[in-house]
Formats: structure tokens, sequence, C-alpha cells
């Protein structure tokens, strides 16, 4: 069974956050391709909740394909630049500062929940998964992607080369992918073994290139027949 963790990444504030930031906007097409499958696992008119969105680019095209879109992160900087990126574009993203483990967020507050390339360094993943589960409405889902723990290094490589990154900021990506995240990652058997632990009880694994997509489902509340029938 994984046990809590101490986050043990960059602290994603001010100057690093800004860093980080300039670099994932000059990959837009793959927040457009996750929003796509978002949208349409939510369903039209729905409310969604994105945890740990960075500086908020894929909460921001979910807000602009029509649906009511909050974010929790655990970054200052992060949260302002969601609301500054959201203004830009003309949406409104409700944003706040927080835990994922300890959202502020009321019980069955949305239809889905979406994180992506954060679910790594979260110091309690178990806790962060029965929290989306709280927030989520009876029969809502969520989708966690993230890098898998058998990434290649080659796959990595070439994932890197799409983003147009200079040949510095390459270097330095590269780098903390190799470094850092793989050594963070999780195996298939480990995120199976963290949604049966936690009040979903299960989950499915889809592999997509270097990552993979954890998908989860909220149950409906079933009615007691015993008790109806009296």
């Amino acid at each position: 069974m994984t046990t809590p963790k101490a986050y043990k990444g960059i602290g994603m504030n001010g100057v690093i956050a800004k860093w980080y930031a300039k670099n994932t906007a000059r990959d837009t097409g793959r927040f457009e391709v996750v929003a796509r499958i978002v949208t349409e696992q939510a369903g039209p008119g729905r409310s969604v909740l994105e945890v740990a969105p960075g500086p908020g680019y894929l909460a921001v095209e979910i807000a602009k394909a029509g649906r009511q879109v909050s974010a929790i992160d655990i970054s200052e900087t992060f949260v302002e630049m969601v609301r500054e990126n959201a203004a830009r574009a003309g949406v409104y993203i409700d944003a706040r500062q927080g835990d994922a483990a300890h959202m502020p967020f009321a019980d069955a507050s949305f239809d889905y929940v979406v994180c992506v390339a954060a679910f790594k360094n979260f110091a309690d993943p178990v806790g962060a998964l029965n929290e989306i589960h709280r927030v989520l409405k009876p029969g809502g889902g969520a989708s966690i992607f993230d890098l898998k723990k058998d990434a290649d290094t080659a796959d990595i490589d070439s994932e890197v080369e799409k983003m147009n990154l200079s040949r510095w900021n390459a270097w330095v990506t590269r780098w903390t992918f190799r470094s850092m995240l793989l050594k963070r990652a999780y195996t298939g058997t480990e995120i199976e073994q963290m949604a049966t632990a936690s009040r979903f009880g299960r989950c499915q694994v889809f592999n997509q290139g270097i990552g993979f997509e954890m998908r989860l489902e909220k149950k409906r509340a079933t009615r007691n027949l015993a008790f109806a029938c009296l």
C-alpha cells in the first residue's frame, strides 16, 4: 500500500511558477485535448473542478466550452494566474487556494473533477481521492492524468521536443522528468491500490503515451428495497 509522503518537488510559487507557466503555454494543444475529454465526460452545462490547475490553461479551455469551472491550487501564485488568465479569456473561474486532501468545497458540489500532472506530488494521494469523492455529486466522475512510472526516457525526450521549448528550457525539462518526476510517479498497480483503498473502491486506468488516465466514478445512492416495502 502506498503511504503518505512529503512533497519533494519544486515549490511552484513566484519565479518558478512564472517559468513553468511560460513554458507550458508553448504547448496549448494538450490542454485542448484534455478539455475535450473532460467536457465529453462531464456533459453540457455541468460543473467541473480542476485540482492543481497550475496557470489555469486547462480550466480556461473547459470554461470556454460552457462548463461552470472551479479550481484549487496550493500555490498562491498559480491561483492569481488562474484568475488573470480567466479574465483575459472572458470567462469566470472560481479559483481558490487550498490542499487537495482538505478542499474548501461543500459535499456533492461538482459533476466532474480533473487533475493533470500533479497527483504524483500529493503528500496524501488517498486522502486527495477521498476528497474528490466527497465533493463529487452521486454519479459524477473524475479523470486524473499523470506520468507513469515506467515511461521510457526516449519517449519522454520525444514529448519534450513537441513542447517548442528553447534549448536550455528543453534541457531543464528533460532533467526534471528524469531526475525528479519519474521518481515521484506511480506504477499501474500502485494507482489501482490507491483507488481500491479510497472511497471510490475501484478505477479504470488507460495508458496514453508517457502517461495514464485514472478514471473514477462516484456511485449513485441505492434505495434500501427492504425498507421501501415496509
